[in-house]
């Protein structure tokens, strides 16, 4: 059987990235998923399309998770249809660096919003779901920028700081409902977001972290797929840093 046969899954900002190597990984493990998008409906459809090859069933919806009235419609559509919600992953998350000095009152508030706000809007309205169920598996993912901070990204660490503390607070609230909420914290990662670096910079990150490699969104959608599945059962509260040992 596999790790999430007959389960149903949302995933926010599912089409590129580590948000499309999870909704792939738990496609292929069983689990229908509905994930969110913003602008391409094209590359929305594609990945439905991929997702459905692996037997299950897929919705792709526009939705902004950092609006509360609109993450409460996508989860009451997500109700309405699956009649359940077992594991919800909250992926979507953007960058708008630049130092202190330089950073507007919008970019910060925009990177809070949608970094960690949309965490709050996203487990606030699934957790009446879960309740009724007594069970589910919150994952957050948050960075190892959060636990260690990082120059030209304080809006961006300040986001994924929160979403730590959010996971931590909400996992000793729900427990006694069978309800697991977990965070993961990614370090370097390989998406299109890095496809643009000079690579120079890709070479001394890659020098910097013990397993001298840069990680992939497959490395990331594993630790998701344990912490999704019945392997972790006894596991929650926790933050678990995928990043070559470049937090050791």
């Amino acid at each position: 059987m596999k790790l999430l046969d007959k389960k149903v899954t949302i995933v926010t900002g599912g089409t590129r990235g580590i948000g499309r190597s999870i909704c792939l990984k738990f496609a292929e493990e069983g689990s229908d998923v509905i994930f969110t998008y913003k602008s391409s409906k094209e590359k929305a459809q594609s990945l439905k399309d991929e997702l459905e090859s692996f037997g299950v069933k897929s919705d792709a919806i526009m939705s902004d998770a950092s609006d509360f009235k609109s993450t409460q419609e996508l989860v009451q559509q997500v109700e309405d249809k699956y009649s359940k919600i077992n594991i919800l992953v909250n992926n979507a998350g953007i960058t708008k660096d630049g130092l202190l000095m330089r950073m507007s009152e919008e970019d910060f508030d925009q990177v809070i919003a949608v970094n960690m706000k949309s965490v709050f809007n996203m487990t606030k309205c699934v957790q009446k779901t879960m309740l009724k169920q007594r069970s589910g598996s919150i994952i957050n993912l948050s960075s190892i920028v959060g636990i260690r901070g990082n120059a030209g990204q304080s809006n961006y660490a300040a986001s994924k700081a929160g979403v730590i503390g959010f996971t931590k607070s909400i996992a000793l609230e729900l427990g006694s409902r069978n309800i697991r909420c977990n965070a993961i914290a990614p370090g370097f990662i390989e998406t299109e977001m890095t496809e643009s670096l000079d690579p120079k910079i890709v070479e001394a990150w890659k020098s910097s972290v013990p397993l001298r490699r840069v990680g992939g969104g497959s490395d990331v959608a594993d630790c998701c797929l344990f912490l999704a599945s019945d392997l972790s059962s006894y596991v929650t509260g926790q933050v678990l840093n995928v990043c070559g040992g470049l937090l050791t």
